[in-house]
């Protein structure tokens, strides 16, 4: 079952795409985007934090729960933009806040 949050009155709506995997792990449908209510300032932080909250499967497989930070093979993208080495307590792009734009949560492949 997932976890349930009550939405501060000032809350903004954020779009978020995460991986297929991330996806059947927290048990989320074949949806792409889920809305997410998160309260000012929004920062990639506050949307992990909502998505742990949301959905504890999740706890763990986005940042490391002991140092908060992102995890090697996660990227996020915003607005055509990787903005992964962006701390992670910086505002979001406006278009992600005013949800013109989803935020992307991608896993990395590496190799060549």
């Amino acid at each position: 079952m997932n976890g349930t949050s009550a939405a501060p009155a000032n809350a903004v709506a954020i779009r978020v795409e995460i991986p297929a995997s991330l996806r059947l792990l927290a048990g989320i449908s074949s949806d792409r985007e889920i809305p997410l209510a998160v309260a000012p300032p929004a920062t990639l932080a506050s949307v992990i934090d909502e998505l742990e909250l949301r959905y504890p499967a999740l706890h763990g497989t986005l940042r490391d729960p002991a140092t908060l930070t992102r995890r090697a093979f996660i990227r996020f993208f915003a607005c055509a933009e990787d903005i992964s080495h962006t701390p992670l307590d910086h505002p979001l792009p406006e278009a992600v806040i005013a949800a013109r734009e989803p935020l992307l949560i991608v896993g990395a492949i590496a190799g060549g």
